[in-house]
């Protein structure tokens, strides 16, 4: 299931500590798997616990509790959501409810042309910036006002339809 290319990714990764410290790559690694397959399914939890040396649980416990590892299959573009409290106080939560109207999904779901998926998501780092969210867990987007959500979600459904 992983190529033996992402093996050879992996191993730059171990590279960098020492030999008795393979397990430190665990997150690096994870984040190769969903580069390649769009997600870590619990077979490539498996793979990658077996090339470092770690039990499969381990390696499940780093993917369940950091929500940049997508668990399913999940849209072309991951929406986050900041909803902690700093966001809350400054519309993060009705930015959340705005998403769910505009792509007729609740969080947690995909739209069913796959192009989106919505989730709600701990705090961002970027409190004076809020509402903020995360597209595809590498583009920060900062003050979302029903207007920039438009422009976002439109533009790259434009994008797509091109």
């Amino acid at each position: 299931m992983i190529s033996e290319s992402t093996k050879a990714r992996f191993a730059k990764e171990v590279a960098k500590y020492p030999a008795d410290q393979t397990q430190s790559a665990v997150m690096a690694c994870l984040a190769i798997v969903q580069q390649e397959l769009g997600f870590v399914s619990t077979d490539s939890e498996a793979q990658v616990a077996e090339y470092l040396g770690m039990a499969p649980m381990a390696v499940h416990e780093v993917t369940t509790f950091y929500n940049m590892y997508n668990q399913r299959p999940v849209g072309k573009y991951k929406l986050n959501v900041c909803t902690n409290l700093p966001c809350q106080l400054r519309e993060g939560q009705s930015t959340l409810q705005y998403l769910e109207n505009k792509l007729g999904i609740s969080m947690g779901q995909t739209t069913a042309d796959g192009m989106f998926t919505l989730q709600q998501s701990e705090c961002l780092g970027a409190c004076a910036d809020s509402p903020v969210m995360l597209v595809n867990d590498r583009s920060m987007c900062s003050f979302m006002t029903p207007e920039k959500l438009d422009q976002l979600v439109d533009g790259l459904r434009a994008v797509e339809n091109k």
